[in-house]
């Protein structure tokens, strides 16, 4: 069963077949900006295994480094792929699926980029907005 995906306005939709492992958190400075976050998490799909539903010709790209091309809505600003030269897969910014693919994360890469304001330990944690 398909695995669909969409950007936060929804004008942007795929499918995917399957998520191939490893799951991966990236801490490089690209994706920690192109994300506004501390890591984006990414997972690579087979190019036969991903479709457009709809919105592909409304994307827009950017090269972000020589050869990695990055793929976000212009409506929304949602990255939701990106491509690089000489991998043939589809890198899949995995916080776009709608649908729990089973694949968990298995690394952290590009760690050498990690800011000091990441350390993440001994946090409080809340299931829904803080409550302070």
């Amino acid at each position: 069963m398909p695995f669909k995906g969409s950007c936060l306005c929804g004008a942007v939709a795929y499918e995917v077949d399957a998520v191939e492992d490893p799951v991966m958190h990236c801490h490089c400075a690209t994706c920690r900006k192109a994300h506004a976050a501390a890591h984006g998490t990414v997972a690579l799909v087979k190019p036969g295994n991903f479709r457009w539903l709809r919105g592909e010709d409304r994307l827009t790209a950017y090269e972000s480094s020589p050869g990695k091309v990055r793929r976000f809505c212009p409506v929304c600003g949602s990255h939701v792929v990106a491509s690089k030269e000489g991998v043939d897969a589809v890198l899949l910014r995995v916080a776009t699926l709608d649908d729990d693919p089973g694949n968990r994360p298995a690394m952290h890469i590009w760690t050498a980029h990690d800011v000091p304001w990441l350390a993440e330990e001994g946090l409080e944690r809340h299931r829904e907005f803080s409550p302070k």
